[in-house]
């Protein structure tokens, strides 16, 4: 499976990176094009095994059924190029060149870099231990982002693009504003620098996480029962986030894929049953528009928060 796709990754590479670096004059990347290439597979791979999974779950126990469903194809521009275009290139390239560049500055002065295992010696030699920590860690931060964008107007601005979806999706998850994908990019990169995370798993961890987000968005009605939602975010429990209320979204479970946190901070609640989604509160282009129109009107929203 591996050497399938490094094979698939090499060919990408040969016959449509290296090419388009060296037209436009950018063969300087040639050393992290087929890292881009390889986590582009991925991407597609980890689209494709979502779309097996998800598809059948949400046909088996929809909650909702519409009789048009065109609002979810922009979701599906919006997947298809975070997974396989915009998301590999940027999580793999930018983070291997940031964490080139401070591991760099650090040793110049002297210092060690800093890493997961460095901390916590125990980890030397248990990979699956320290790549589960790394999801935990980044989790705990997504957690704390995600709840942020909800306390600041002019960021909910943004990521009302994400909850104006009045027909919920597993596609919906990488519905997201650009700058709002940026904020979320710089917030986890930090994090990542931090606990030293290696830069051909980083982008790999970032589909796990993904994944499993899509999982929860499905239109499916699934719960993972008393234990399981308390152990992993299920589409019952992420669904009353994005639940319809005159104040348009609801503050509670903010979890992406752990409830935890919103169980230690107090923002859980596992007693909603599949509610209805959408956000009153937001213009009709946010919920129908194309992905320029959701964009802009966005925008327009951001700047009347920040003038306000």
């Amino acid at each position: 499976m591996i050497a399938a796709f490094d094979q698939a990754a090499g060919w990408l590479q040969e016959a449509l990176l290296l090419p388009m670096l060296f037209g436009l004059g950018l063969m300087e990347w040639e050393d992290v094009s087929f890292g881009w290439a390889l986590f582009a597979v991925y991407g597609a791979a980890q689209v494709s095994v979502t779309f097996a999974i998800c598809v059948p779950l949400e046909q088996w126990r929809p909650v909702e059924q519409w009789a048009n469903g065109r609002a979810v194809l922009v979701d599906v521009f919006y997947t298809l190029i975070s997974r396989i275009g915009i998301l590999p290139l940027v999580t793999f390239v930018a983070f291997y060149k940031l964490q080139v560049m401070l591991n760099g500055a650090i040793a110049d002065q002297g210092w060690v870099p800093p890493t997961l295992e460095r901390l916590i010696p125990a980890l030397l030699g248990h990979q699956v231990v320290t790549f589960i920590l790394y999801i935990i860690i980044l989790d705990f931060a997504d957690y704390w982002k995600h709840r942020l964008s909800h306390v600041f107007d002019w960021w909910y601005a943004l990521h009302a693009v994400h909850h104006a979806q009045r027909q919920m999706t597993f596609w919906s998850d990488d519905r997201n504003h650009l700058l709002d994908d940026i904020i979320g990019f710089i917030w986890q990169t930090a994090i990542a620098l931090l606990i030293g995370i290696p830069p051909m798993q980083f982008p790999l961890l970032i589909l796990v996480l993904r994944f499993l987000e899509s999982l929860s968005h499905a239109n499916a009605r699934l719960s993972f029962g008393w234990l399981g939602e308390r152990l992993l975010v299920s589409p019952r429990f992420h669904r009353a986030h994005h639940g319809l209320t005159a104040a348009g979204y609801d503050s509670l479970n903010y979890g992406a894929i752990l409830p935890w946190w919103d169980m230690l901070f107090r923002t859980a609640d596992f007693n909603r049953s599949f509610v209805a989604t959408g956000d009153p509160t937001a213009e009709e282009a946010l919920a129908t528009g194309s992905y320029i129109a959701q964009h802009s009107a966005s925008l327009r929203r951001m700047v009347r928060e920040l003038t306000r």
